[in-house]
């Protein structure tokens, strides 16, 4: 099975789009959570996502537009950008959002937003805290998103911690027989200074993995988010990729 893997798309439209155009060689999606929040089309993105075959998961900031989580955890320009797509989303999409578990299992892989030990708010930037997070894990695999940065986390084995590194993009890469934890990137707001859409594509039965990077109209993306009022600084940092 080849899977598509997203995160934090994040109500980018034109970046989830751009994606679907680019990457075709796959079977099923899986979306690791924050399908809104921060952007302008929050009812397009859950709606192109219902289109597909796919597998999905909640974030932090679909929580947050959801009331499930305070805003008060949220800064201001997310809290705002929140508040202005819970007035959006359809009743549908609400439900949608509501429905989804807050982890998924499949053979070897667990799905969880943050982490497996804390899957909507742990942030995974470092290996030391990887490696303690793999400690929750029940699989040998582990897809997260959150950080919107692209990543894969290697336990080295007893004692010695985890390596981490940046996947090559373009070039398949096998993951060593080892506990991983790995993060495709974001859809929608990339924060690793790239501003190209990140992605992955899985084999999971070689376990091999493709991170990709698809450039998008942020022009555009901008574009909505000015017409709509939210924030500018949320609108400024994609162009940056960051």
């Amino acid at each position: 099975m080849r899977i598509l893997v997203l995160s934090d798309i994040h109500s980018n439209a034109i970046a989830l789009e751009a994606v679907l155009d680019a990457v075709r060689d796959w079977d099923t999606v899986w979306c690791l959570g924050d399908t809104i929040g921060y952007g302008p089309n929050p009812n397009e993105c859950i709606d192109r996502l219902r289109e597909l075959p796919h597998m999905a998961i909640p974030g932090n900031h679909d929580w947050g537009v959801l009331g499930k989580a305070a805003l008060e955890k949220f800064n201001l320009d997310a809290r705002r950008a929140n508040l202005w797509n819970r007035e959006q989303l359809t009743p549908e999409n609400r439900d949608y959002l509501e429905a989804l578990p807050l982890t998924r299992s499949d053979g070897e892989f667990t799905l969880a937003h943050g982490s497996p030990r804390d899957p909507i708010w742990e942030y995974l930037l470092y290996g030391d805290t990887a490696c303690k997070a793999m400690g929750a894990l029940t699989t040998r695999l582990a897809l997260v998103g959150h950080t919107h940065i692209p990543v894969v986390f290697v336990e080295r084995g007893e004692d010695h911690g985890c390596g981490m590194g940046r996947p090559p993009v373009g070039e398949p890469f096998a993951l060593p027989e080892a506990r991983c934890i790995i993060n495709p990137g974001s859809v929608g707001q990339p924060r690793d200074g790239d501003p190209r859409a990140s992605c992955m594509v899985i084999d999971t039965k070689e376990i091999i993995l493709e991170h990709r990077r698809i450039a998008y109209d942020v022009e555009e993306t901008q574009a909505r988010m000015r017409a709509v009022e939210l924030p500018h600084r949320l609108s400024a940092r994609l162009e940056l990729g960051w």
